[in-house]
């Protein structure tokens, strides 16, 4: 099994590979993880999928700034979630470059074989495998594996070997995002606003002009500030090239018309935006995953879909070169993540929409847009839409109990050794069977499958269904309804678990 390409969503992938009983080989053409500024945190849904694996609090751990109010850009508007006792959307304030020192550690201590400064030069498959040519350190060499999955970004090299189409749009536009320090001669006030010598007041939050767009961000009580701007280039930038405090500041006078002074910075990372997705996610023997995949004309959401790509694919893959996977369970990989990224690329090109307009028209479509996200549902909703947490995958045949194919909610489990969760039983990354109605005959019918799956018998409060079968990515495989017979409205948990478990082992 090869993975080429070392950023979140690779690493990410080969954990949960190790998790499910398979060792990748992971080969990455940089000879050291890179220090250009890019992704500053993650958001969304991966949150909730790493706090499953147990992982979440020691990337918390790890965060030295403050955490941000659940507040987010959209478009040229926010969602501000600040007033709700539950936000449906979080972030946590990681920069990429440390989040992938935490993911290489993380796969160093499950054992992945990762080699950086291996650049794949050349791939070719045939029915059984996958070849290719490396150029490593001391030499040209070959290695093949069962899959290969490209995780080597936006210009994937992976994507074009395979002969996948990408097919989308380039914006003609820079954006440049930004953590500086002001001088004591610009003013902080209260309610975020700047107060600029020379100049007046910048305004917290989004300022349109008719050059581009700005957005200031501040932490009360300090000198520390979050800048955004946008602006239509056709200029070719050079990802490696970092972006520069001088380069900032330009486009903020192209933008605002003014200078805004600055004393330093703490984050400094340029981006165009792309809309783009691969037209399938498997060729043959290769698949792709995360940038490789997708390219979403917003920020804060690409990081979110790579890794749970990953998750998504790690035990599909593991079961497949196991020998347990069912016919067509690779293939739902690509049902399933397609169907997600399509469902980002929609509300990130809505966000093209509300940002890139300038006329009366596009002003009151930010209007209108802002006045229904005062109410609590449709903020709720563009919540849930954002974080991805809204995604119920397709599930095959019908008759399937609500629950199905949506992310297993988080119960609190009382059971005979005590009290859990099912975040907790989901951090081995097994699948469960987890009986809330005591239910015997649906952990007879699973015995078949304990080599393979996890069964456990609690009492909660208010459950959802009598029993769910939870799939090792956390999404709800099968569930029976309160004081459901198993056979009546829902198709028979033995029919769920060969579909997705594969053929039952009689032990």
């Amino acid at each position: 099994m090869i993975i080429v390409g070392a950023g979140p969503t690779g690493l990410m992938l080969a954990a949960e590979l190790c998790l499910a009983g398979v060792r990748p080989l992971v080969l990455e053409r940089q000879p050291r993880p890179r220090d250009t500024p890019k992704a500053g945190g993650l958001g969304g849904q991966i949150l909730e999928l790493l706090r499953y694996r147990g992982l979440l609090q020691r990337l918390q751990a790890a965060c030295t700034g403050p955490m941000p109010a659940p507040r987010f850009p959209f478009g040229g508007v926010h969602l501000d979630f600040t007033h709700l006792p539950d936000p449906p959307m979080h972030a946590l304030p990681l920069p990429q470059q440390l989040l992938e020192r935490l993911l290489d550690e993380r796969t160093g201590e499950l054992g992945v074989d990762l080699r950086r400064g291996h650049e794949v030069t050349a791939v070719n498959q045939d029915d059984a495998a996958v070849t290719v040519d490396v150029r490593g350190p001391n030499g040209p060499y070959q290695v093949s594996a069962r899959y290969l999955v490209g995780c080597d970004g936006a210009r994937s090299r992976i994507r074009d070997w395979a002969g996948i189409g990408f097919p989308g749009t380039t914006y003609p536009e820079v954006n440049r995002l930004a953590q500086v320090t002001l001088p004591d001669t610009v003013t902080v006030l209260g309610n975020g606003d700047l107060d600029v010598p020379g100049f007046g007041t910048i305004r917290a939050g989004f300022t349109r002009t008719d050059q581009g767009l700005l957005g200031v961000g501040s932490l009360p009580g300090t000198q520390s500030v979050s800048l955004y701007t946008i602006e239509d280039e056709s200029t070719e930038y050079d990802d490696d090239v970092p972006m520069t405090l001088t380069e900032l500041q330009g486009s903020i006078h192209r933008v605002l018309g003014a200078h805004l002074p600055l004393a330093g910075s703490t984050r400094l990372s340029r981006f165009t935006f792309k809309a783009r997705q691969a037209k399938r996610y498997r060729e043959g023997r290769i698949l792709l995953a995360g940038d490789a995949a997708h390219l979403f004309p917003a920020t804060g959401v690409a990081l979110n879909a790579g890794m749970l790509d990953a998750v998504n694919l790690a035990w599909k893959l593991a079961a497949d070169l196991h020998g347990t996977a069912p016919a067509g369970l690779l293939e739902t990989y690509h049902a399933e993540r397609h169907h997600a990224g399509a469902r980002t690329m929609l509300h990130t090109r809505a966000q093209v929409a509300l940002r890139r307009g300038h006329d009366a028209a596009a002003e009151a479509l930010r209007e209108v847009f802002t006045e229904l996200l005062a109410d609590e549902q449709p903020l709720r909703r563009m919540g849930a839409l954002v974080a991805g947490a809204d995604i119920r995958y397709p599930m095959p045949g019908a008759g399937h109990h609500p629950l199905a194919g949506t992310f297993a909610p988080d119960l609190t489990l009382h059971t005979g050794q005590g009290i859990t969760s099912v975040a907790e039983l989901m951090h081995t990354a097994r699948p469960v069977l987890l009986d809330l109605a005591d239910r015997p005959e649906l952990r007879q019918t699973a015995r078949d499958w304990r080599h393979l799956l996890d069964v456990h018998t609690a009492k909660t409060d208010d459950r959802p269904a009598d029993a769910l079968l939870i799939r090792p990515d956390g999404y709800v495989a099968w569930a029976v309804g309160l004081d459901e017979s198993g056979d009546s409205a829902t198709p028979p948990l033995r029919e769920a678990l060969s579909a997705w478990f594969g053929t039952p082992r009689n032990i």
